[in-house]
């Protein structure tokens, strides 16, 4: 199996074109055995780009457990990347259908190289039973969510194809993001389990964010989770509508955009690319 390593600030996948071989077994078998970062090739999860019927192609995408997602923000620019540069497709800009539906993503290039992609990643779902979450309000904003110790902690609840939880906090630090992320992923407020955003307000026009992504645990940066932060904020008035989002892996540019469509910028990279199993015999 042909693959290709890719990122997008650090949110790293193992890309498999499917226009091209098939699969030698299930993803969701694939998926741990490839993205693990000692015994496989190392990543986030994996990425299928597929031939579409209603789009230049389609994703699927399976995280590190094996586990489904409907939407990764950072996968889909890649794969925009991919099939631009493949020659798959060279429309610009390019639809991809995903678990959210059919993006439309408007490609910078430069001598025939994707730099920089603007994903419109279409309205945030904010109904409580579409995200979904047993949390009260519609919208979610700033709910109490009891833990198992008793403890609470205030949650806005966003969906942007798949299910986030913001909060917003002073504290980044390892001992309360590697704690509580876990434990909110799987909370039973969350049906389909959520990722989960650690986000502190540096001004209204941007913020620092800590990822904990649902299936894969803590990401250098998050597309979908950027995006729920920038609604987050608007929703409890802590930031402008139109945010940089600084994570780990780098920064994106999220627009809440008037239309009521969220608008995702930032680049795709690719690291290598590599075949599964490489039978290659050590050097001596």
């Amino acid at each position: 199996m042909k693959f290709v390593k890719m990122h997008g600030i650090g949110n790293d996948y193992i890309f498999v074109d499917c226009f091209e071989q098939s699969l030698p077994e299930p993803p969701e078998v694939l998926a741990p055995k490839v993205s693990d970062r000692h015994f496989g090739i190392g990543g986030d999860g994996l990425i299928l780009i597929l031939p579409s019927d209603v789009a230049d192609a389609r994703m699927r995408i399976f995280n590190a457990d094996g586990s489904e997602a409907e939407m990764c923000g950072n996968g889909v620019r890649c794969v925009a990347k991919y099939v631009f540069e493949r020659g798959i497709s060279r429309r610009n800009p390019l639809r991809i259908e995903t678990g959210r539906g059919i993006l439309t993503l408007q490609l910078t290039v430069q001598e025939d190289r994707v730099t920089e992609v603007t994903v419109d990643m279409g309205e945030p779902i904010l109904e409580p039973a579409r995200i979904p979450t047993t949390l009260p309000g519609s919208p979610v904003i700033e709910a109490p969510l009891t833990l198992d110790d008793g403890a609470s902690v205030n949650v806005t609840c966003v969906s942007m194809g798949n299910p986030h939880c913001v909060i917003f906090t002073e504290d980044l630090t390892d001992q309360t993001f590697r704690r509580l992320g876990p434990i909110i992923e799987k909370h039973p407020a969350f049906p389909q389990r959520v990722n989960v955003e650690f986000v502190r307000v540096c001004s209204p026009q941007q913020v620092d964010v800590r990822v904990w992504e649902r299936g894969s645990g803590e990401t250098l940066a998050c597309g979908t989770g950027a995006c729920a932060v920038c609604v987050a904020g608007a929703l409890t008035e802590r930031t402008q509508r139109k945010l940089t989002v600084r994570l780990p892996g780098g920064e994106l540019v999220i627009e809440w955009a008037p239309s009521g469509n969220v608008l995702m910028t930032g680049p795709a990279t690719t690291v290598f690319t590599g075949e599964w199993p490489a039978d290659i015999e050590p050097t001596r």
